[in-house]
């Protein structure tokens, strides 16, 4: 099936153009056969849907949804380097940063949102490492960002 099929019916959500960088960097650089996804917030049309810390102002459930949008951020990212997602081979690594408190220790949980997604929308290609970090602060106090690598 086709990823952006599967992201409409699975999630009722539709790939847009990808956002411009807010900085001097580009969004995907490819390298070989290796695509780096810049780091991509929980912003739908624009707009950042989640900000605040895990632990504190940020639900669990909370988190994991910002970090599906954010998954959809990099979809995005690719869809418009590479025209199709079709085109994805494997997923090699996702990083994900979440906006914590001291104390709070589930950030693997939280990055779950965009794993599962990955997972549910290209199955065994979406298979990847994957590194979870807690952090004070993200871009304009987003909750979550979310990068990563793939093969095509």
């Amino acid at each position: 099936m086709i990823p952006e099929t599967i992201l409409k019916e699975k999630y009722n959500l539709e790939l847009n153009a990808p956002s411009e960088p807010e900085g001097m960097y580009t969004t995907v650089v490819q390298t070989g056969e290796l695509l780096y996804v810049c780091g991509h917030t929980p912003k739908l049309n624009g707009n950042l849907v989640s900000w605040g810390r895990l632990g504190a102002e940020v639900t669990l459930e909370e988190g994991q949804y910002a970090a599906r949008i954010a998954a959809v951020n990099c979809l995005e990212a690719l869809k418009n380097y590479l025209g199709e997602l079709n085109k994805i081979k494997k997923f090699i690594q996702v990083v994900g940063f979440v906006r914590s408190t001291e104390d709070f220790t589930d950030q693997p949980l939280v990055i779950n949102g965009a794993s599962s997604l990955f997972l549910e929308v290209f199955g065994e290609r979406g298979k990847h490492t994957r590194m979870a970090i807690g952090t004070n602060q993200l871009p304009g106090g987003a909750s979550v960002e979310v990068m990563c690598i793939v093969q095509v």
